[in-house]
């Protein structure tokens, strides 16, 4: 996806296949929105997900957004092909300057750290405070997630307010799906794009922004989160990603008489 000058590029890790209705509830318990949400789920009823990241080569660094779930499957998610995929995109492990992590689940921080050495030995990794602070060092962290990240702790550094992380890549805090959920806004000249985590796992959610998902920390927060982006980017066009839209690939909500209307981008 080209954004003026800059290149967001996917960075497959796998997929992940779900029993809709196990994560997702749409709003007010309609059941119609399912019927008319079709084309976002197979016909088996099920969500596909993608797994995995962007990278965007700016200025001299090298930056990876999110780090995908790892060579892992449980669960109905099934990782393991990032390296390769930044093989394939001419980048090495070493080359990555900066990984930049929306959140801190499991599916987005997979290649961050493997037998207890970084994975990307020369990069940064960046997260909101809120979100260390929630699953690492807090008074109730999750362990499984603090042992994960463990060996990449001399190597991080946390933000606690919006900022330009690198050249045409600013942070904005957007917490409800975890305290430090962040989107990562991509902008060159008068282009822009959105990076958004887990704010939408599916193209539905920002049709609606009532639909709610089991992954949320915070369910109301989390829609009332979306409500603002959707209010954003339908009123001006800007095209969003989520590493679990299908391909990783672009949209953007388009506004319609009765309804909204997701197009994906070719490009």
């Amino acid at each position: 996806m080209k954004v003026g000058d800059l290149n967001v590029q996917p960075v497959w890790d796998g997929d992940a296949r779900v029993r809709a209705r196990d994560v997702l509830t749409p709003p007010g318990g309609d059941e119609a929105h399912w019927e008319c949400n079709a084309e976002h789920f197979t016909a088996a009823g099920e969500f596909e997900m993608a797994l995995g990241g962007f990278l965007i080569r700016t200025g001299d660094q090298v930056v990876l957004v999110d780090a995908g779930l790892g060579p892992l499957s449980a669960r109905g998610f099934h990782g393991g092909h990032l390296l390769d995929s930044l093989t394939a995109l001419g980048v090495r492990p070493a080359d990555v300057t900066d990984v930049l992590l929306t959140h801190l689940h499991g599916d987005h921080t997979g290649w961050t750290a493997l037998e207890d050495r970084p994975v990307f030995p020369n990069a940064t990794y960046r997260c909101h405070a809120a979100d260390w602070h929630h699953f690492v060092d807090g008074p109730q962290p999750d362990r499984r997630t603090a042992a994960k990240l463990a060996p990449i702790t001399g190597q991080v550094e946390l933000f606690d307010t919006d900022l330009t992380l690198a050249p045409g890549i600013d942070a904005r805090h957007t917490p409800g799906h975890t305290p430090g959920s962040t989107i990562f806004v991509v902008s060159s000249g008068q282009h822009r794009a959105l990076l958004l985590g887990d704010v939408a796992h599916s193209p539905v959610e920002l049709l609606d922004a009532g639909w709610e998902t089991v992954y949320d920390t915070d369910s109301p927060a989390a829609q009332a989160a979306r409500a603002r982006l959707i209010d954003e980017i339908e009123s001006d066009g800007t095209p969003v990603a989520s590493p679990h839209f299908a391909g990783l690939r672009f949209g953007r909500v388009l506004a319609g008489t009765t309804s909204r209307r997701w197009l994906y981008l070719d490009h």
